[in-house]
């Protein structure tokens, strides 16, 4: 089971614990668009993510405090980056760590920048980029890291309608990307390094599109701490999920695997509700929640006589479970590299 997103959390059991919010709080927003027609696609890139992550290792779980606001994309969220005073749109990913640019047009070193002389290649679950590796100013949020390691695209596959991304998981997902470097440092370890955090925590909060809306700035990234603002409670605990899940969900709702989409698809509208349990605490999301809003159906050319959720098989081996943008939606959650732990809120 997962829920379709390209910003996600692929799970097993990992710890989550409070994490302490610091005296000053600004905020970057995200922006929330859809670049996709097809809902087949988005869970090819899904089940494809998953095969990559059971073909390749096991995915480790990846203060003065600053936010700003990324875009809802639907599938993905987006966040203005400036590098070398340009600013590019880049898709928000913890599952990776590297940064780049120049997946729709040349994102070359500025009058700022400096080469590396290092080649970059890096391939994701739906995806990949290949090109040169420079250093430059690079802002987020407020917050500036005067030399940042940045990949510049000479070729890139699977990004449509975005610039690149903007990595902050663990360093060590770096290893082996950069021809001329071991790791390379993404921007949230190098603001902890210089000192404008006090901590290496991520606060992450996302909220639905409204309606047939597609591009929402209703998203916030808090770098360094997190947004007491956005949050109810943390949950504390393992996470255990059911490599069934997809099944028992299908089986108490009386709904099927689509074909032609891969989601999972109903005659008649389920009322039951889906929990994920995070320790001793379970999430839930209600029919409303999961279902992918009807006035949607015509963006990613869906039936009108169906309903549908962002439900769908993850398979029954290795990490089948994604954590994604559509439960995250719903749930605040905090990555803290300085302590290993993830955490998750209720959102408010």
């Amino acid at each position: 089971m997962f829920f379709v997103t390209v910003f996600a959390i692929a799970a097993a059991a990992v710890s989550a614990s409070p994490v302490k919010r610091q005296a000053q709080t600004p905020v970057l927003s995200l922006k929330h668009v859809s670049n996709v027609t097809s809902i087949k696609n988005i869970v090819n890139r899904g089940q494809t993510r998953i095969n990559g992550i059971n073909g390749i290792r096991a995915v480790r779980p990846t203060l003065d405090v600053s936010s700003g606001s990324v875009t809802n994309k639907d599938v993905s969220y987006v966040a203005p980056v400036s590098v070398g005073g340009n600013t590019w749109q880049l898709i928000v990913n913890t599952g990776s760590s590297g940064t780049w640019c120049g997946a729709q047009s040349s994102c070359e070193k500025t009058s700022t920048g400096k080469s590396t002389g290092g080649s970059v290649s890096v391939s994701y679950g739906s995806g990949s980029f290949s090109g040169t590796e420079y250093t430059d100013t690079v802002s987020f949020g407020g917050l500036t890291v005067s030399s940042q390691s940045i990949g510049a695209a000479s070729r890139s596959t699977g990004f449509s309608g975005v610039d690149g991304i903007i990595g902050f998981g663990p360093v060590s997902l770096t290893q082996g990307t950069v021809s001329n470097a071991n790791t390379v440092p993404t921007f949230l370890d190098n603001l902890y390094s210089q000192g404008s955090i006090s901590a290496e925590v991520l606060g992450v909060s996302f909220r639905p599109e409204s309606g047939s809306d597609t591009d929402d700035t209703n998203g916030e990234l808090t770098l360094g701490g997190i947004d007491s603002t956005n949050i109810a409670s943390f949950t504390n605990g393992t996470t255990t999920l059911a490599s069934s899940a997809s099944g028992i969900f299908l089986t108490a709702t009386s709904g099927k695997t689509d074909s032609s989409s891969g989601l999972a698809v109903f005659t008649t509208k389920p009322t039951s509700n889906f929990g994920i349990k995070f320790g001793s605490t379970t999430y839930t999301l209600t029919p409303a929640q999961y279902l992918v809003p009807t006035a949607q159906y015509s963006v990613f050319g869906l039936s009108s006589s169906k309903y549908y959720a962002w439900i769908n098989d993850g398979g029954s081996s290795g990490v089948n479970t994604i954590i994604g943008q559509k439960f995250l939606e719903y749930y605040y959650s905090v990555y803290d590299t300085t302590n290993s732990r993830i955490g998750f809120a209720t959102a408010v």
